[in-house]
């Protein structure tokens, strides 16, 4: 179980956000506490206020806040979890964690921890086949971060492949 564990969880953007909330109720049943990030592109998907909801607690999206970094810092975000997941992972989120850059609060989080990385890739079959994306997965999978899914299935652009967000 999970019972007491501190999930960092990031959601990125794409049309498998909305899998994000199912994931922390899902989280919470077995007894983690679960922090948001939600990126910009995130937010256009879902609203922090449905994940600050079902998670009980902020939800943190700029880097430059000041109030948040007052209180929490975005080093200390993902310091203070047990584990950091990235659902969905989009190829762009992809890209960033496998050269290192940190432009935003997710990016910027996930450079800075020390714990383990577990993400959920979601994109469209194209991109997610793309060699660009493959190099960077397989980057991510020597750096140690862990990858579930993604499944095969119809896509909501209407094409069928592997790219959909595992289910949580």
């Amino acid at each position: 179980m999970l019972n007491g564990k501190r999930i960092l969880l990031v959601v990125a953007g794409g049309i498998a956000a909305y899998k994000s909330l199912d994931l922390v109720r899902r989280l919470r049943e077995r007894g983690a506490s679960v922090r948001a990030i939600l990126t910009e592109a995130g937010a256009q998907f879902i609203t922090p206020l449905s994940l600050s909801s079902l998670t009980e607690a902020k939800v943190y999206q700029d880097i430059f806040n000041l109030t948040d970094e007052a209180e929490m810092g975005h080093i200390q975000l993902s310091r203070d979890a047990d584990l950091l997941i990235v659902a969905p992972a989009t190829a762009d989120l992809i890209a960033k964690m496998a050269h290192g850059l940190a432009n935003d609060l997710a990016s910027t989080a996930l450079l800075a921890t020390d714990k383990k990385v577990l993400i959920a890739p979601a994109m469209n079959v194209r991109m997610w086949q793309h060699s660009a994306t493959q190099r960077n997965i397989a980057t991510l999978a020597a750096d140690g971060v862990h990858l579930v899914g993604p499944n095969e299935g119809d896509m909501a652009c209407g094409e069928f492949g592997p790219g959909r967000m595992a289910e949580p």
